[in-house]
């Protein structure tokens, strides 16, 4: 089983307090999605390894790394500007999807990454917007 199968993870549909970054749904997709970022680049070519595979990793990891930092700052504001980062890494991965694809590099995985990684994006507008309601 995927360790991030973000099916598993969830507790009968039920609202649970998040206790832990970890318990962010966001957090979770956006580390399937580093995974799959990882696997996907993994038969890129050789000519590519400190070009696009360093770039899209890079901004993979940075979009987890980005929603774990901003929960664990003592502000509002800091964990907003922190999701706002990993939004920013987002659609810098999301630009290199397009980028592999188009270069015949990505195959089947490509619309499997641009629909997780539009779904994160979408996860982590809302939370965004759910924050600015927040006390600073």
């Amino acid at each position: 089983m995927d360790r991030y199968d973000t099916q598993t993870m969830e507790t009968d549909g039920e609202a649970r307090r998040v206790k832990s970054y970890r318990d962010l749904i966001v957090w979770q997709k956006a580390m399937k999605l580093c995974a799959d970022t990882y696997q996907a680049t993994a038969a890129f070519p050789e000519a590519e390894r400190f070009g696009l595979v360093s770039q899209m990793r890079r901004a993979a990891v940075s979009i987890p790394s980005n929603v774990a930092e901003g929960h664990g700052r003592l502000s509002t504001n800091e964990y907003r500007q922190f999701l706002g980062i990993a939004r920013g890494s987002l659609k810098e991965l999301e630009t290199q999807i397009l980028i592999a694809s188009d270069l015949g590099y990505l195959g089947d995985a490509a619309d499997a990454c641009s629909g997780l990684a539009d779904e994160v994006g979408r996860m982590l507008s809302t939370l965004i917007a759910a924050l600015r309601s927040r006390p600073k």
